[in-house]
């Protein structure tokens, strides 16, 4: 999985939503002839439950492909980056707000995506996809080895990432309820 060239430079696999900047995404795989290159299946409709098939088809996707293409959907942050992690394709991540209250960027310097930020997350960070062919023509001169050692860190530090998180979720639990029965 880690060691192995990947048949594809980039994946991605879903709904692509009217005046949204996936449409802006495939357009540019488009125009550019990156389809030809890269793992793609857009469809119109969300799909409230996947089939067997289609999970099988977006595993070999990531598992398969150097990048995987993150475009906002209903939120700016979704599943399809750290399931990308896991399968060490490196997210390519658009890095804007959705509307809404997750993450006020008056507040919160690095927002949107703020905690990935903050944890160094080794991940590529775009505000436009129109940045997207200058960002795989780099992957192209890439050597095999330089992208096995790029997807040895993207899955130490995802490694990394879920511990931390489970110890501060485990620290966060212990220190809400477990803390006030030591008082008692």
């Amino acid at each position: 999985m880690l060691h192995n060239p990947r048949l594809y430079h980039c994946n991605f696999l879903g709904t692509v939503y009217k005046n949204s900047s996936r449409e802006t995404l495939m357009e540019v795989l488009r125009q550019s002839g990156l389809d030809k290159i890269c793992w793609i299946s857009a469809r119109e409709e969300w799909w409230p439950q996947e089939t067997n098939e289609s999970l099988q088809n977006y595993q070999d996707a990531l598992l398969q492909s150097d990048l995987t293409l993150c475009p906002l959907g209903v939120n700016t942050e979704c599943y399809r980056i750290y399931e990308a992690c896991s399968f060490g394709s490196v997210p390519v991540v658009e890095d804007v707000m959705t509307p809404g209250n997750c993450g006020n960027s008056s507040v919160y310097h690095s927002a949107p995506l703020q905690l990935l930020k903050t944890m160094g997350a080794p991940f590529i960070f775009i505000k436009n996809w129109k940045e997207l062919p200058a960002v795989l023509e780099k992957e192209q001169n890439m050597t095999l080895e330089q992208k096995i050692q790029r997807r040895k860190k993207l899955m130490e530090w995802y490694r990394y990432f879920k511990a931390q998180m489970r110890q501060k979720f485990i620290s966060t639990l212990e220190n809400s309820f477990l803390s006030k029965d030591k008082g008692g």
